[in-house]
């Protein structure tokens, strides 16, 4: 039988509980916010607009005549050029060199820089539109969600700026359009992100998002060596992207709460940080990364071997008023 409590037993437990300050509430973590994606549809509508204003300008039947025109009878004035010169079903390529095509000669020898931001909104065709704007809708969509339009609207720009950058270093006498390197550039985003935030995902999530994100980026830079695809604007939009993204697209652990919804007399220190280490040193490597690739150019820009292989606007005022004084 079991020894019953003496009344000195009752007051001495219940003064040891009297005495212990009842703990505070548990925070009330804010919910997750979810952004409503507004900007990449735009993306999306612009894209399309200036296709058909290629097609608008392009105007198929008074140039060739509308037996040579595929779909006069549908389309009109925004038939395409004949397959022989468009297999793509778009104009031809004098209309979107007119329009902001990027063309090697005219950004480096004519000054003209803007061709670097205006060629990701140009598409050679009905088929390269259809296969931009639809993984632009695919990913864009969920990474605006996510993260919000800024950060994705300055990626996408950014991303289509190092594309345009590294296939003007490397076009030899042919143009380039399309979005394709501001897509690879929010592939390469979703690959840091997911590298950077690698704690915040269950093991098996994780691991088969890595390795699905993988074979899709791998797969797509690989059809960027097939003939009369710029693989170099791939390149560039992809390096951009991923490096951006250990800057732009990092994510509070679960479990921080900021301190404004902390309740006065809880114990700061069990409260968990907002990032982990590896975040810090993932961010800080790739701003490191992004200073010793800016350096590279400007070093590159100096070199006489390939001076002219490089816009103007990375070159120092002294060197630019140089070579313009040589012409």
């Amino acid at each position: 039988m079991g020894k019953s409590k003496t009344p000195g037993d009752i007051e001495a437990a219940a003064h040891h509980f009297a005495a212990r300050p009842p703990l505070p509430p548990r925070p009330c973590l804010p919910p997750t916010k979810k952004w409503f994606p507004w900007l990449v549809p735009i993306f999306f509508i612009a894209n399309v607009a200036a296709f058909v204003y290629s097609l608008y300008v392009n105007n198929c039947p008074e140039k060739l005549g509308a037996d040579q025109c595929l779909f006069y009878q549908y389309l009109g004035r925004f038939s395409f050029q004949p397959l022989s010169e468009n297999p793509l079903f778009g104009p031809s390529p004098t209309t979107l060199e007119k329009l902001g095509a990027l063309e090697k000669d005219l950004v480096v020898q004519d000054g003209q820089e803007w061709r670097l931001i205006s060629c990701i909104w140009l598409h050679a065709g009905a088929i390269h539109l259809l296969a931009n704007m639809l993984s632009l809708l695919f990913i864009g969509l969920r990474l605006e969600q996510e993260f919000g339009f800024l950060r994705i609207g300055l990626l996408y720009v950014t991303s289509g700026f190092g594309g345009s950058l590294l296939s003007a270093i490397h076009l030899q006498k042919s143009i380039s359009v399309g979005a394709s390197g501001a897509l690879f550039g929010l592939l390469g985003a979703m690959l840091s992100e997911l590298l950077v935030n690698w704690s915040i995902y269950a093991n098996k999530a994780r691991c088969a998002a890595l390795m699905t994100l993988v074979f899709v980026i791998v797969l797509n830079l690989a059809v960027g060596f097939l003939p009369h695809v710029d693989s170099s604007a791939h390149i560039g939009g992809f390096l951009s992207g991923f490096l951006l993204g250990f800057i732009l697209l990092v994510r509070p652990q679960y479990g921080y709460v900021n301190k404004k919804y902390i309740p006065s007399g809880y114990d700061g220190k069990r409260v968990k940080s907002k990032h982990k280490w590896y975040q810090y040193l993932l961010l800080v490597a790739a701003l490191v990364a992004l200073i010793i690739i800016c350096v590279g150019i400007r070093k590159v820009v100096q070199s006489s071997a390939i001076f002219k292989l490089i816009p103007c606007f990375l070159r120092s005022s002294n060197d630019r008023l140089q070579a313009q004084s040589q012409v």
